[in-house]
């Protein structure tokens, strides 16, 4: 899997990922305020007809620029499974257990047939025995209990977390300094 580039506001603030292709030309556009971490790809172009010299530019890890983004800045970002296990760390958040992604599910905590979201603060990761003996009906009335609270990740955790397999140490290093308290992984004693 190729590292993908951390794309910054003009603040420091995450905004996006980028694949090469991107970063290559916002840099070539000169739309890059500043960068930082380390160079994670080198791309070389042609040569010119006036120096005799081949182009060539380094891609740092994370670059910053001015303007707009595909991707504006909200709060209510695109729940998946994908994002969702990782949020939970992959633990059934009801047995504790950890496990593969086709291993779990999606559940919500107030069913959908009592009117139940389908949203961050509603759904955790459980496996599929764990889900099937909840069923539709409330943890309450089971004698269930939950690991830990489900949460809305904020925009560094949600980059995180649609990135995970492929993020780099300098990256995270970066995102991790901007995650809320409700940021965790997953650790049962």
């Amino acid at each position: 899997m190729e590292a993908q580039i951390l794309r910054l506001n003009i603040s420091g603030q995450p905004v996006e990922w980028l694949n090469w292709q991107e970063a290559v030309t916002l840099v070539a556009r000169e739309a890059v305020a500043w960068t930082l971490g380390d160079p994670v790809r080198a791309v070389c172009g042609g040569v010119s007809r006036i120096s005799g010299q081949r182009s060539r530019i380094e891609l740092p890890s994370m670059l910053a620029c001015e303007g707009h983004s595909v991707v504006r800045h909200r709060s209510n970002y695109p729940l998946s499974n994908r994002t969702l296990f990782a949020r939970d760390g992959y633990i059934c958040m009801y047995c504790g257990k950890e496990h593969s992604a086709a291993q779990l599910t999606r559940d919500h905590i107030v069913p959908r047939s009592q009117g139940g979201l389908d949203s961050w603060e509603n759904v955790v990761a459980a496996c599929r025995r764990c889900n099937q003996h909840k069923g539709d009906r409330s943890l309450e009335s089971l004698g269930m209990q939950l690991l830990a609270l489900p949460y809305r990740p904020n925009l560094a955790e949600y980059l995180a977390l649609v990135n995970n397999r492929r993020i780099l140490a300098d990256q995270m290093e970066f995102l991790s300094g901007q995650f809320s308290k409700n940021y965790r992984k997953v650790e049962l004693a």
